[in-house]
């Protein structure tokens, strides 16, 4: 198998999973959040949603092409400098 395809089938798998799992996240709050609610300071937080309003499925899909055109533009600039 050629390794275009290896990379255009995890590429496809990252996305789908992203996009499909995120649904199923837990609505419980992160670790972050929840020391904030014991410790009593909760009530400071500000909005902080973004420019995708918070997590969900564009969120995973732009996670992923993000990570993946970091991860390649590293590969290439290592295999250019050889």
């Amino acid at each position: 198998m050629r390794t275009r395809w290896v990379v255009l089938i995890g590429v496809g798998a990252a996305l789908v999973l992203a996009g499909v799992l995120s649904v199923f996240a837990s609505s419980s709050p992160d670790g972050l959040t929840k020391v904030s609610q014991d410790h009593g300071f909760a009530h400071t937080e500000r909005p902080h949603d973004g420019l995708l309003g918070g997590y969900g499925r564009a969120t995973g899909a732009v996670g992923v092409v993000v990570v993946l055109a970091l991860a390649g533009g590293v590969t290439y600039a290592v295999r250019r400098r050889r």
